[in-house]
């Protein structure tokens, strides 16, 4: 967490420079079926818009580029200080879009639960003699709680002299309800990759398995070990070859009472030279992740625990889980949260996030088509929706949410006009040509560090929405780019959208 606060900071006291610069110096996937095809820039504007003749050029290049023919395109370039639409094209083309839907769960997360809001996790119980009756781990659906975390919370528990526990860990998810598939996950059921992982009110490591092979001597087995501790179960061996290249084979399958835990069957080899090399997928079933880690950690940190894990779902639970917080980890503030969302495109902590909006607002448990249902409100309430607007989940993956160009624009001029929201929701943003998933783009407009920006990216869509930041005289421009239909054709969209940003930006900064 330390080094997590570490990077806040910095990106913190990078963007404060940056904003105060740029406020001081301006005083102030598929498609849906039947959706039209990308049409030509929009030659009818409502009497507020100030056209720019270059960037209207610059639109119409990128939706007669010939690389794309056939695409879905909407795009909107607006003045965030005017509301002035400086071009746009196909602004209300229905469209996926793809982790874009991420802005949506940012703004809303931030204007609902405030940048300040903190995650609890908690352990509860009494303690007499050295032993804790009724032991109880508490999730409010952090997602950044790590093993580490855990480690600490036990160290608490040793401080109050705890030196067995008498029974089961109950590990208590109400918090949120028992669908840990977010909606649209189930369109890939036997995906084991990370990013699809599923979400718990209590969950550790980002509800992940991480296998870890240490090769040994030629000949010898290699060691392995997973991370978390505790929840899965080894069979076969991974030999440590002389040479050559790695061929370790991972099978996952759920395993244990009620389907639980995991069990792995590894095989294959890894070469004497390879130092260390590891595999993380997935949990099927997160639920007792989180409750096997805290055993293990106890154990080896010298606390017995006499029972097992178990789920806290029932009267006799609750009756066993109102004893007093023994062990308590608070996440880091929303605000820092968000950069999993922004920076780095993290479906995890989008999905556990946009579901905790439900419990707060709505009802316990939370509630993955409720939180739907008040972002989709929050967005209609302030006049940011268009027609056939779909919010289905928090992270834009797999063809679950609708937007269109335009009212993505709106979203982002409406942050940039709300003081106690702007400094926050831009700070999440990949930095172009400096960190998240816009390091590699935009290097040669770094200097300015003006290009804040949103990815996306599916098989047929790709997306990128933002602002490009003014110098003193010039106020900050939104864009809202997104693509469907491009399947075979990623590159060369997200190709055409930083041609255009170049633009805005060359208009900003010469």
């Amino acid at each position: 967490m330390r080094a997590r606060s570490a990077s806040a900071l910095l990106f913190a006291i990078s963007l404060a420079a940056s904003l105060a610069s740029t406020l001081l110096l301006e005083g102030g996937a598929r498609s849906e079926p039947g959706a039209p095809s990308a049409m030509p820039v929009s030659s009818a504007a409502p009497a507020s818009t100030a056209r720019s003749p270059e960037l209207e050029s610059a639109v119409r290049s990128l939706v007669n580029n010939r690389e794309l023919a056939g695409a879905q395109i909407g795009v909107v370039l607006v003045d965030c200080e005017t509301g002035a639409v400086l071009a746009q094209s196909g602004e209300h083309v229905l469209v996926n879009p793809a982790s874009n839907a991420k802005l949506y769960t940012a703004a809303a997360a931030l204007a609902i639960l405030h940048g300040s809001h903190r995650y609890q996790t908690t352990l509860s119980g009494t303690i007499k003699s050295g032993a804790i009756a009724g032991l109880v781990l508490r999730g409010h659906g952090d997602p950044s709680l790590r093993t580490q975390d855990l480690w600490a919370m036990v160290q608490e528990l040793k401080a109050h002299g705890a030196r067995r526990v008498e029974g089961d860990i109950v590990v208590d998810q109400r918090f949120f309800d028992e669908q840990t598939t977010p909606p649209a996950f189930e369109q890939q059921p036997n995906e084991w990759a990370a990013f699809r992982a599923p979400v718990s009110a209590v969950a550790v490591n980002e509800n992940v398995v991480t296998m870890t092979v240490r090769p040994g001597a030629a000949g010898s087995n290699a060691s392995i070990s997973f991370e978390p501790p505790g929840f899965v179960d080894v069979e076969g061996t991974v030999k440590t070859s002389d040479s050559g290249a790695d061929t370790v084979g991972l099978e996952l399958a759920k395993t244990g009472e009620g389907g639980h835990r995991l069990s792995a069957k590894v095989s294959g080899a890894v070469a004497a030279d390879s130092h260390l090399v590891r595999y993380t997928k997935r949990v099927e079933d997160p639920q007792l992740l989180a409750g096997y880690a805290l055993k293990s950690i106890l154990d080896e940190s010298g606390i017995k625990v006499s029972g097992d894990v178990k789920l806290g779902a029932s009267s006799k639970d609750a009756k066993e889980s109102k004893g007093n917080v023994l062990a308590r980890h608070e996440s880091e503030p929303l605000s820092t949260l968000l950069y999993g969302l922004g920076k780095n495109s993290d479906n995890f902590y989008a999905e556990m996030i946009f579901k905790s909006l439900s419990a707060e607002v709505k009802a316990r448990p939370a509630k993955s088509q409720d939180s739907a249902e008040i972002v989709t409100k929050w967005v209609e309430k302030n006049d940011l929706s268009d027609t056939g607007l779909v919010v289905k989940n928090g992270s834009g993956l797999f063809d679950a949410n609708r937007t269109t160009a335009h009212s993505m624009s709106k979203l982002l001029r409406f942050v940039w006009q709300d003081p106690a929201l702007r400094g926050e929701f831009v700070s999440q943003l990949a930095i172009g040509g400096v960190d998240g998933t816009l390091h590699k783009r935009f290097r040669d407009l770094r200097t300015h560090r003006a290009v804040r920006a949103k990815t996306g990216t599916l098989d047929d869509a790709i997306a990128l929405s933002g602002y490009v930041l003014a110098p003193s005289g010039k106020n900050t421009i939104g864009f809202s780019i997104l693509f469907n239909k491009v399947s075979g054709k990623g590159g060369a969209a997200r190709a055409a959208a930083d041609k255009l940003v170049e633009k805005i930006h060359e208009r900003q900064w010469n």
